[in-house]
């Protein structure tokens, strides 16, 4: 059974590798060029997708694996007085469009994850963040589901098992910090 487990996830990476790894390296380009220029990264998901999102800011504003300085990245999924306060006064579909909007500004690079691509609150986000000016990446899954075609750069995860799809995107989030600070930081 773990073996099973282990040998579906080596297999969605494989994938992986075999069709996103110049995408990959497009998406931590199109996020470098935005850093060098000064400008920040605004990151967001749901649930499972929501940590992750975090995590990615933590390595950016802390470090990945460089000793260096912090990056600018917020995970919009981390204030909970403007989470909770949207969501009951307004509602979760344009939770972070509305932060976005208020953070955002042209040049910025938004992220948005969704495992399943039909995450109202991630299409709303890049829909704002396209008529702000932002570059915009999708870490999708399945099909890409009603998110495919929004974003600037789309990562779709050959899969439809989610927690396949999660394991692939924390990997090619791990990719992109250590090409960031490849690009930036080491000698």
């Amino acid at each position: 059974m773990i073996e099973k487990m282990i040998n579906e996830s080596v297999d969605v990476k494989n994938k992986v590798k075999l069709k996103l790894s110049k995408k990959i390296e497009e998406s931590a380009n199109l996020i470098i060029s935005s850093l060098k220029k000064g400008n920040k990264v605004l990151i967001a998901g749901n649930g499972g997708s929501a940590a992750d999102a975090q995590h990615f800011a933590a390595e950016l504003v802390g470090r990945f694996r460089l000793e260096r300085k912090a990056l600018p990245c917020i995970a919009l999924t981390t204030d909970t007085s403007i989470i909770t306060a949207w969501a009951n006064d307004y509602n979760f579909e344009t939770l972070f469009e509305r932060q976005i909007e208020a953070l955002g500004k042209e040049g910025d690079m938004f992220i948005g994850i969704s495992t399943s691509g039909n995450s109202q609150n991630i299409i709303n986000a890049i829909k704002k963040s396209k008529e702000l000016g932002l570059n915009t990446i999708a870490l999708l899954g399945k099909e890409g589901g009603k998110t495919k075609g929004l974003a600037d750069m789309e990562l779709i995860i050959p899969s439809d098992n989610t927690p396949r799809i999660q394991e692939s995107q924390i990997m090619i989030l791990h990719i992109i910090c250590e090409l960031i600070e490849n690009s930036l930081f080491e000698k």
